[in-house]
């Protein structure tokens, strides 16, 4: 039923868009056949690097006026 759908949809396209949305059902596809299983998928244990980085006391000050002009685009 969906596939009929999505069948008429398409033939509403005009001719000139049909190769941009073939790319995207194709790429999309494709990005399907290359998906990994969710159950291969192992998430790493939290606080793996435990005393292998310090923080300096500085990290968690405000930035200077400078830098967060430059951020936010103002010379």
């Amino acid at each position: 039923m969906l596939q009929e759908q999505l069948i008429e949809e398409i033939k509403q396209i005009p001719n000139e868009k049909l190769a941009e949305i073939y790319d995207l059902i194709h790429y999309f596809r494709l990005g399907l056949a290359q998906e990994k299983p969710t159950e291969t998928i192992h998430q790493r244990p939290i606080g793996l690097a435990k005393g292998l980085v310090e923080i300096p006391a500085g990290f968690f000050e405000p930035l200077p006026d400078e830098i967060l002009d430059a951020f936010e685009g103002i010379k």
